[in-house]
This record gives C-alpha cells, sequence and structure tokens, in this order.
C-alpha cells in the first residue's frame, strides 16, 4: 500500500505546485500593476514596522481568510453551477496568491528570522525546485510560454483591427 500511495502523493503534489505556479504565472503581473497604480506607502511602512512575528500573522491573514473558497468552489461545482465554482476558484486563488506575494515581498526578511518559517520555506524551496527539474516541468513551461505568445499575438491582432478608423459603408 505504501509503495502505491507515495508515488500518488508526489503526483498531487507536484499537481497543486503547477497549478499554483500557473495562477502565479497571472498573480505576479496583477501585483506589479496594482503596485504600480496604487499608492500605498503609509500601508508598507506599517507593515515594514512590523516585529517578525507580527509580520507572521499577518502573512497568515489572507491565505486564512481566502483558502476556504476551494471547498465553497467545488460544493458549487458540485451542485451544478460549473461556472459558478470555476469564477470562485479562480478570483479567490488569484486574490489570495496576490496578496500573500506582496506581503512576502514586503516581510521576507522578518519572517526568514522566524527558525521554523524559515525551515519550512527552505523545505518549500527544495520540493519547488524539485518539480521544476523534472520533464513534465519542462513541458508545462514550454506549453506555457507558447500559450502566452499565442495570447499576444491574438491580442496584438485585435488591437490593431480595433484601432484601425471604421469606414462606412452607406
Amino acid at each position: 500500500m505504501k509503495r502505491i500511495l507515495k508515488p500518488l502523493t508526489y503526483i498531487l503534489a507536484a499537481i497543486y505546485f503547477l497549478v499554483d505556479a500557473v495562477f502565479m504565472a497571472v498573480a505576479k503581473p496583477i501585483s506589479r500593476w496594482i503596485e504600480r497604480h496604487f499608492v500605498f506607502e503609509r500601508l508598507r511602512t506599517w507593515i515594514r514596522s512590523l516585529p517578525p512575528y507580527g509580520s507572521l500573522a499577518l502573512f497568515s491573514v489572507p491565505v486564512i481568510i481566502l483558502e476556504p473558497v476551494k471547498p465553497v468552489a467545488a460544493y458549487l461545482a458540485a451542485t451544478g453551477q460549473v461556472l459558478s465554482g470555476a469564477m470562485t476558484f479562480i478570483v479567490g486563488e488569484l486574490l489570495k496568491l496576490v496578496l500573500v506575494e506582496r506581503l512576502f515581498h514586503l516581510t521576507r526578511d522578518k519572517l526568514m528570522r522566524i527558525p521554523a518559517f524559515a525551515w519550512a520555506y527552505g523545505k518549500f524551496a527544495e520540493v519547488r525546485a524539485w518539480i521544476q527539474a523534472t520533464e513534465a516541468w519542462r513541458v508545462v513551461r514550454a506549453l506555457s510560454r507558447a500559450a502566452r505568445d499565442r495570447v499576444a499575438q491574438v491580442r496584438a491582432t485585435l488591437i490593431e483591427a480595433f484601432s484601425k478608423p471604421a469606414t462606412s459603408r452607406d
């Protein structure tokens, strides 16, 4: 039984990290856009002034509040509201990742002063590096880049098509 569960656990962990990586690929640009367009200097200053365990508490808030979105999304999908479930999952996950990414960026140095957090982050980084070294990861990354390039081409084509002046057919 253990021989079956161990590979299954690795597969599930890889899927979880791959989904997380896909969402982070979307969340990082959103996070950077928010940083460029909204000035939260007083809030940033306050967050940076927090002690390590205060930073950890604040860092945990989006996870604690938004992690229950996943079972809610699963419930919606299971009850036939697939679109609502998918949208709930996507918005909740993106919001969580954007907030966590921004808070981690602001509090990383202080969080790393907490031994248990530094240890857990080290293990997370090891697992992420292991997954990124796999052939499956490289294939997913190549497909992701191809999809991103295709979306950019379609976007450029649409922008060009809609930026041309309309001609009247009277």
